[in-house]
């Protein structure tokens, strides 16, 4: 009995300190993931810091915003510790996209930015009424005025309860229904959204929180195209063509003269040279944890770019 109740203590004492190994290690690999998340966030840092300086310092040496730019080069980074741990990032302009922003400007909604939209929805192989459902979000996120009537009987002065029945009702601003659209992504709970239709929109379109123009000197051709009527997709690309050679659009009127559409007036040619928003992708590799950062940037010509929002991820 003596060695049995030995064997048996013994036993529960070697159960009992394998759980405790085994919770030790988990617990010490809970901490190493930490840290190396929190490396990496610093890494991060880092690349968003020179991200900012970058787009600052070109802003001095050329008024233009074109893609043969250091901005515009990925760069890649190794840390000096023991570990080895790399940071890389690249920035991409959010001028050179469509701005679904741009779908209600001064409080209402512009049918020539809808009418760009849609355009662009045709040349990505999208249907129209995907195209008409996220107008529809687009303007249920912002405070719209009443369009103006002539017709309506002069009600100056009337008295308003703001109920549906008011005479005044109608001409009073309508609140957001939806909330305000931050990212891309905010999209997906729409009808016939999903993971591919964002990744076929991603390249081409964004969401800034202002009204913005195109940057014909990083637009891609389908973005352009939209954008001016009349103008096919070859003729934009054709034109692109020669801007990536180094012909770069050195003013708005030269990118109206280069498109051959004497037709076209300077102003309806919502299409420029220089960018404010810009969208800084990273990640970092702190031990064998990736941490991954996206972060929008505001640039102006008083002040280092300003971080509008940041978002980091493991």
């Amino acid at each position: 009995m003596a060695v049995i109740s030995a064997l048996l203590i013994v036993t529960v004492v070697a159960v009992i300190a394998a759980q405790i190994v085994s919770r030790q290690a988990v617990f010490t690999r809970t901490v190493q993931a930490e840290q190396s998340r929190v490396q990496g966030g610093w890494l991060l840092r880092g690349a968003l810091e020179l991200s900012r300086q970058r787009l600052w310092q070109v802003r001095f040496e050329d008024p233009l915003t074109k893609l043969d730019q250091p901005w515009a080069q990925p760069v890649r980074v190794n840390a000096a510790n023991a570990r080895g741990d790399t940071f890389e990032f690249w920035i991409e302009d959010e001028q050179g996209k469509f701005n679904l922003r741009n779908l209600v400007r001064d409080g209402r909604v512009s049918m020539e930015e809808v009418a760009s939209f849609e355009r662009l929805c045709q040349m990505l192989g999208l249907n129209a009424a995907l195209a008409h459902r996220i107008v529809q979000r687009v303007a249920e996120s912002y405070v719209l005025l009443p369009d103006p009537v002539d017709d309506q009987p002069d009600v100056t002065g009337a008295f308003s309860s703001a109920r549906i029945t008011s005479p005044n009702a109608s001409r009073e601003p309508r609140a957001p229904r939806r909330p305000m659209l931050r990212v891309l992504g905010d999209l997906r709970n729409l009808k016939g959204i999903d993971d591919g239709i964002l990744e076929r929109l991603r390249p081409y379109v964004t969401i800034l929180p202002a009204n913005t123009w195109i940057n014909g000197n990083t637009a891609r051709a389908e973005v352009v195209a939209a954008h001016v009527p009349g103008l096919s997709l070859q003729q934009a690309q054709g034109l692109l063509v020669e801007r990536d050679q180094g012909r770069w659009f050195i003013n708005r009127g030269d990118f109206v003269n280069r498109l051959r559409m004497p037709d076209r007036e300077m102003t309806s040619i919502r299409i420029g040279i220089t960018s404010n928003w810009f969208l800084v992708h990273g990640q970092a590799l702190s031990g064998e944890r990736l941490v991954t950062l996206d972060a929008l940037l505001h640039r102006n010509e008083e002040q280092r770019p300003r971080v509008i929002w940041s978002r980091t991820g493991a």
